[in-house]
């Protein structure tokens, strides 16, 4: 057994029995050698053993039968051809979620599935819980958008499950840094949020503020697409130019830090917004601090919301295909579901982000 620093003994031999199991290695129905050939094998006591094959138990990845031994468990492959996909989604009812969910339909239903719908309000906890759910039910496949996707999945235990029980799956609108090999969907946020402030710098802009949401990936890549922008411009990148928030402080945060700002004197002439939603609450704080958009402050946002075309300014932001990036995640799933070897289907598909120009930006160049 390989020494894995910082790990207990009995964690390091699960993971690595686990490993044998998901890759296929112990097959559904293989009986496992005892705990005396294991303690041999693996150079290790009777009691690491006991605790490392508890903890699969539990996971449901082997099961004990009296008298018989130890087995790989035989629900892996569960049942076949129930006609469901499992469909979750960090939100439902609001901003973009139910174009998404249409893309996602139009698709599946064309296909003769039906959909199994869950949110997770962007919480790991309930991220966890619904994984749980739906691996007691029985699928075909699912599509996911990652909760908190920047931050280390503490839970890829579920997801080693569903390869176990060989239910593809694809992820949307972002992935774990553990699972980047595994099918996803995307934008190209980088280059997002890189024509959201290169469009500013174009117009003249030269003190641009950057919001940015800190537990998500798109969130970190559109940021690198804002710093990139500046660079190629040749202005120096300053943090002290960043608002970073979370989902938890998504109401409060942005726009609390922002209205500090302009009241300490921050020079700020124009925002780069995480998406629409921030950008509406930056123009409110704006205002309330006494400025006004766009003829002091510029903002753009990101996602070409209902909120973009029709909120208190309209808002120069970044064309988000949802119903496409929908579609797009069903088929992949469906190619995976028929057997589509990896090598013939890309297991990444990024769609390409396009600057939408409305009223929220004002060209500072005739100013000067």
């Amino acid at each position: 057994m390989a020494e894995d620093s910082g790990k207990t003994k009995y964690y390091v031999l699960m993971e690595e029995l686990k490993r044998d199991i998901v890759s296929g290695q112990r097959k559904p129905g293989d009986r496992l050698p005892s705990e005396n050939e294991l303690s041999a094998a693996f150079h290790v006591s009777r009691h690491t053993v006991r605790k490392a094959l508890s903890i699969l138990e539990q996971e449901g990845f082997i099961q004990a039968e009296h008298g018989r031994g130890t087995f790989v468990s035989r629900k892996a492959g569960g049942k076949k051809g129930s006609g469901n996909i499992a469909v979750i989604t960090t939100y439902l009812s609001d901003y973009i979620f139910p174009r998404l969910i249409q893309g996602i339909d139009s698709v599946l239903t064309a296909g003769g599935y039906s959909i199994i719908l869950k949110n997770t309000g962007n919480s790991r906890r309930k991220e966890s819980k619904c994984l749980e759910e739906i691996l007691e039910k029985d699928i075909d496949g699912l599509i996911i958008e990652p909760s908190k996707s920047e931050i280390m999945c503490g839970h890829k235990g579920l997801y080693d499950k569903l390869d176990f029980y060989q239910i593809p799956y694809v992820f949307i609108q972002g992935y774990y840094v553990q699972m980047k090999n595994k099918p996803h969907i995307r934008m190209d946020d980088c280059m997002g949020g890189y024509l959201v402030t290169r469009h500013l710098i174009g117009l003249g802009h030269k003190h641009i503020l950057g919001i940015f949401k800190a537990d998500d990936s798109q969130g970190k890549d559109r940021h690198k697409g804002y710093v990139k922008a500046l660079q190629e411009a040749g202005f120096p990148y300053d943090p002290d130019m960043v608002i970073w928030f979370h989902t938890e402080d998504r109401t409060v945060k942005p726009s609390g830090i922002l209205k500090l700002m302009l009241e300490e004197g921050v020079p700020i002439d124009g925002i780069v917004c995480y998406n629409d939603q921030i950008a509406f609450e930056a123009i409110k704080a704006v205002e309330k601090s006494g400025f006004s958009v766009p003829e002091d402050i510029s903002v753009t946002g990101y996602d070409n919301s209902f909120i973009a075309e029709n909120g208190l300014v309209k808002l120069t932001t970044i064309a988000h295909p949802q119903e496409r990036l929908g579609a797009m995640a069903a088929e992949l799933l469906l190619e995976k579901i028929n057997g589509v070897a990896d090598e013939e289907s890309r297991v990444e598909r990024i769609l390409k982000p396009e600057l939408v120009v409305r009223e929220s930006c004002r060209d500072r160049r005739k100013k000067d």
